[in-house]
């Protein structure tokens, strides 16, 4: 059974630097996701994010089996008793944090707590870009610079925060559809006792294990464009399970709106024929992200083309 890679990103900074670049390499080239350990977090710190997530999760449980729609519609799917499964709706309680919106204010050192984390989690992003410029042979700072786009725009970076509570019927309901990640980065801070997350790789359904205090990294749609498709975003999927509540906070950094996206022109040049072979289009990330809300559960290859035509 193939083992996503797991990877101590501590060794970048002594003798076996090259061998971890190989690795991260590798995690990027053949899986689309690997995990992290020795990344710079602190442990304390990760363990005030798992305190605080799950204590506002306490305060939102009950409205999830009372009001929430996924509820809603699996008693009503089991009422009708047809064996059919919901596959239009995700068995997920979820919030989003950023910069400019409104969050839990419960409990009370969960602003603070979420806040100081972000700021790590975004450091930590634009670490594993520059080793990526760097495996890449692109300009330090290149994918950065491409997700800021022109001046004024800011990369966007966003915090989606995710209970999976048990589930009476799993067997009818996903967690979350299988789908790949439109932006750039994203790095998962996941459950380190319920699993349910698995990649698709080579035809199979994978797992990727609950591990204590790593960061699971994986590539989205425009590091697939920007890389010209040598790095791949990789369809992945949470099962629904009977037990646990199967926490999950996953951070995105992703493009300004406005970035205009396309292949990076050192990639686009073939090693043996020295022909250009630019596999994917130039647009504006806002318009891609028009056509992903249209398409988020669907093939993404028609996404490229639609873009394509805008």
């Amino acid at each position: 059974m193939a083992i996503i890679p797991v990877i101590d990103m501590s060794k970048l900074n002594g003798e076996d630097r090259e061998k971890t670049l190989a690795e991260i390499a590798n995690g990027c080239e053949e899986w689309g996701f690997f995990q992290l350990v020795n990344h710079g977090i602190p442990v304390e710190l990760l363990e005030k994010v798992k305190k605080v997530c799950s204590q506002c999760y306490e305060l939102r449980e009950e409205a999830f089996y009372k009001d929430s729609e996924p509820v809603k519609l699996l008693n009503e799917l089991l009422e009708k008793n047809s064996g059919e499964k919901l596959e239009n709706v995700d068995w997920e309680d979820v919030f989003t944090l950023s910069d400019d919106n409104e969050w839990p204010s419960q409990p009370l050192e969960f602003k603070e707590t979420m806040a100081e984390y972000r700021r790590e989690l975004k450091k930590l992003a634009e670490r594993v870009m520059e080793v990526m410029d760097e495996n890449l042979g692109l300009p330090k700072g290149y994918i950065k610079d491409a997700f800021n786009g022109d001046e004024g725009c800011e990369a966007f970076f966003g915090t989606k925060v995710s209970h999976y509570p048990p589930c009476p019927q799993p067997e009818l309901v996903n967690g979350l559809r299988a789908h790949t990640d439109a932006g750039g980065v994203i790095l998962l801070f996941q459950d380190d006792k319920v699993g349910g997350l698995q990649i698709l790789k080579d035809g199979e359904w994978i797992d990727v294990p609950p591990m204590e205090n790593s960061i699971v990294i994986n590539t989205g749609d425009q590091i697939e464009v920007l890389t010209n498709g040598k790095y791949k975003s990789v369809w992945h999927r949470v099962l629904a399970g009977t037990y646990g509540n199967r926490r999950s906070i996953a951070s995105f950094y992703n493009p300004s709106l406005k970035a205009t996206i396309a292949p990076a022109p050192q990639l686009v040049i073939d090693p043996v024929t020295k022909e250009v072979d630019q596999a994917y289009p130039k647009f504006v990330f806002g318009d891609y992200m028009s056509v992903y809300s249209e398409q988020k559960f669907f093939a993404k290859e028609p996404r490229f083309q639609a873009v394509k035509a805008i």
